[in-house]
């Protein structure tokens, strides 16, 4: 009974994988197929080659639109590490007057849907003469509320003997929070750090109203783009380019799992 069991389980999950990645085969495999056939429906065709993919690169602007997002997710990637980092070091070891008012302002700014911030941001951007800039695309998310609660939790599994043996030590806060809170909560670091960067690679709608040319275009915004150009006939192309835009993403998540796995539920373990 426990094999029959376990055979329907394994069963299911396969079947499910299998719904969850047809959408994926199937892009790759018609990125492959000239347009005439895909037109055509003719998706069994063996008449597969690269074309696309060398057209992708040689006749749109991807390359500069990987180029922009990779910026602007690795540089917004690395402010929140830095700037929650410290607001997390803060709220987990620094006693200060207001402070758990302070972090429940915090957690209430998490219930704010990004819509209502769009226009008081896109004000201020405007204002600092950041549109259509690098700078308006990334330093209002320098900061995130989620990433200090997580990171904060994560400052609070950290043994109590760790933080007598720092003060033993007449470390300074940010000497602590160097050599001994930020390596005992790398696995914790490094998952958010994926998670910010993947959430601002796959970002659309604030770049949309932001950016107006191809120079500062990320891909998500750029992919719209070109299917009001003269390639939206060519799906062969768009499938390829939507593909190559696809792949860091899958790669990160590759590389990420075993940091997900082990931290998916880190941040409820201790108040």
């Amino acid at each position: 009974m426990t094999h029959v069991k376990t055979g329907a389980r394994y069963l299911l999950l396969t079947v499910v994988a299998v719904l969850l990645l047809f959408p994926i085969l199937l892009g790759i495999w018609a990125s492959l197929l000239p347009t005439k056939d895909i037109a055509a429906g003719n998706f069994l065709s063996t008449n597969i080659s690269l074309n696309n993919y060398w057209q992708a690169f040689v006749t749109t602007p991807i390359i500069r639109y990987m180029i922009n997002s990779f910026v602007t997710a690795g540089l917004i990637t690395i402010g929140q590490l830095v700037l929650c980092t410290l607001a997390a070091y803060a709220f987990a070891f620094m006693n200060f007057r207001y402070k758990k008012q302070l972090f429940f302002a915090f957690l209430v700014t998490m219930m704010l849907p990004f819509e209502a911030e769009i226009i008081p941001n896109f004000q201020t951007v405007k204002a600092f003469g950041w549109l259509n800039n690098y700078a308006g695309l990334t330093i209002p998310f320098f900061t995130s509320a989620f990433g200090v609660f997580m990171l904060r939790q994560a400052f609070l599994q950290i043994p109590t003997d760790l933080v007598d043996f720092g003060k033993y030590l007449g470390l300074s806060r940010l000497q602590f929070l160097w050599k001994i809170a930020v390596p005992y909560s790398r696995s914790m670091m490094i998952t958010f750090a994926l998670y910010t960067f993947l959430t601002h690679w796959n970002q659309y709608l604030w770049p949309l109203i932001t950016t107006f040319t191809d120079d500062f275009r990320p891909v998500q915004v750029g992919l719209k783009q070109l299917q009001s150009e003269d390639t939206f006939a060519n799906w062969g192309m768009v499938m390829a380019t939507a593909i190559i835009v696809l792949l860091p993403t899958l790669i990160l998540l590759l590389i990420g799992q075993k940091f997900f796995k082990r931290n998916l539920n880190a941040g409820g373990t201790k108040g």
